[in-house]
């Protein structure tokens, strides 16, 4: 009979995913340890042994979740009976809401996607190239126009995303510009650049 998982399971899983992320963030994947995150999250490093295998699953873990979440508001927007336009603004504000929230497990992302190995990283990358592709059909539909010139519409996805993949280097939520204000900007820079792309 197997045994079944204690009913803290998760939020312990989950504490241990949400230290590492603010140390990976600060000091880089190599920059701390096991012992590191056991100290700050005020656990024993067997404790973590229970749940995780080695550093490198925790890391994996870290950005698994963290792109899962882009997926699903994207799959969720995607379904949306509404106008491509309305789609990507809305898709926007949660992207950025999702990037402030998450914001240490967006930069590990970004900074040691390297450190996961070769086989999870195949996931994490598969699952970010369809986020890609949801935004390219989004681009396409709101300017067709995009489609007869051969590479243009992933060039303005890919765009779109440097738009927005980097303000956690800089972004205050709590400044003058919020996340809503932040996303709608974004998403008026890259409509406005359709029109001068298809000129």
């Amino acid at each position: 009979m197997a045994r079944t998982q204690a009913p803290e399971y998760d939020e312990r899983k989950q504490a241990i995913v949400e230290t590492a992320a603010a140390l990976f963030a600060r000091d880089g994947f190599n920059g701390a340890s096991v012992a590191d995150i056991a100290k700050r999250g005020k656990i024993s490093k067997s404790l973590i042994y229970h749940y995780y295998q080695s550093k490198e699953d925790i890391l994996y873990d870290v950005m698994i979740t963290h792109v899962r979440e882009l997926e699903a508001a994207a799959e969720e927007i995607s379904g949306d009976e509404t106008s491509a336009e309305t789609k990507l603004r809305d898709l926007t504000h949660r992207f950025m809401a999702l990037y402030v929230g998450a914001a240490d497990r967006h930069k590990v992302l970004l900074n040691d996607l390297d450190n996961v190995p070769k086989n999870k990283r195949a996931e994490i990358i598969s699952v970010q190239r369809g986020l890609i592709e949801t935004v390219r059909q989004m681009l396409v539909e709101i300017e067709p126009r995009l489609a007869k010139r051969p590479g243009a519409a992933l060039a303005a996805a890919m765009l779109y995303f440097g738009s927005i993949n980097w303000t956690h280097t800089w972004f205050n939520p709590e400044g003058a510009v919020g996340p809503g204000m932040m996303a709608d900007m974004a998403v008026d820079l890259t409509l406005g650049g359709l029109e001068k792309v298809v000129d």
